[in-house]
């Protein structure tokens, strides 16, 4: 699958609130804001201050997601093994999977499946019953957050739907995989909910199924993403 990628947009906040306001997607900050936080931004590593409401692109370091993706843990920790099942390897998983349904993907599209849960590295992976039950608010500020970590690294601000369409499918795919490998479900419940089961190695089954401690999945998370990014 070929999808073109449009080349790096303004990393300011006026481009970012363009995109923004243009895909009429997002809810506004001042409702937002409105719930009564006293603090909306959160201190990382890197001594970046971002912000959750309105993320600037300039706050965003890959590091930051690499560690914080990490050490997110899927399932709500609900996983077997030594280790949580983090979403660091959660997304090299989804992004491998994509790459067997579409060889010809280009890097760009690559690097925006691999960072399809990069926003969890803030707020978190919340379990989609949870997500149902808060409603938008929490996808708008995800919407926002994946926004500015696309602008920060050169994508598009919304992603191409031919890719959206691809990480879903993959996504669901890693889903089925992790909840019957992992997470105590049967094939017949993981299929009511995730769909058929996918075709896949058995050398990747040995390779994204067994959970790695954070160390291993933050080092393999930046390798991928300097190898796609650099190419």
């Amino acid at each position: 699958m070929a999808v073109s990628v449009s080349p790096s947009l303004p990393r300011s906040r006026a481009g970012l609130h363009g995109v923004a306001h243009r895909a009429g997607k997002p809810t506004g900050k001042r409702g937002l804001r409105a719930v009564g936080m006293q603090r909306a931004w959160q201190r990382m590593l890197s001594g970046r201050r971002l912000d959750l409401l309105d993320p600037s692109p300039l706050d965003i370091e890959i590091e930051d997601i690499a560690h914080g993706l990490a050490r997110v843990a899927r399932w709500n920790g609900q996983t077997s093994g030594a280790h949580i099942y983090s979403v660091a390897q959660h997304c090299l998983f989804v992004e491998a999977l994509a790459r067997a349904r579409s060889p010809r993907l280009d890097n760009r599209c690559r690097l925006a499946i691999l960072l399809h849960d990069a926003p969890e590295y803030v707020i978190g992976d919340m379990i989609s019953p949870f997500k149902a039950v808060i409603g938008d608010a929490y996808k708008a500020i995800e919407r926002r957050l994946l926004s500015a970590i696309h602008l920060r690294f050169g994508l598009p601000a919304i992603t191409p739907p031919p890719i959206e369409a691809l990480i879903k499918a993959a996504d669901r795919q890693a889903a089925f995989l992790e909840a019957t490998r992992l997470a105590g479900f049967d094939a017949a419940e993981a299929r009511r909910f995730f769909g058929r089961p996918p075709k896949f190695s058995a050398g990747m089954e040995r390779d994204y199924l067994k959970p790695w401690p954070a160390e291993t999945a933050q080092a393999r998370y930046l390798e991928r993403f300097n190898r796609l990014a650099r190419q």
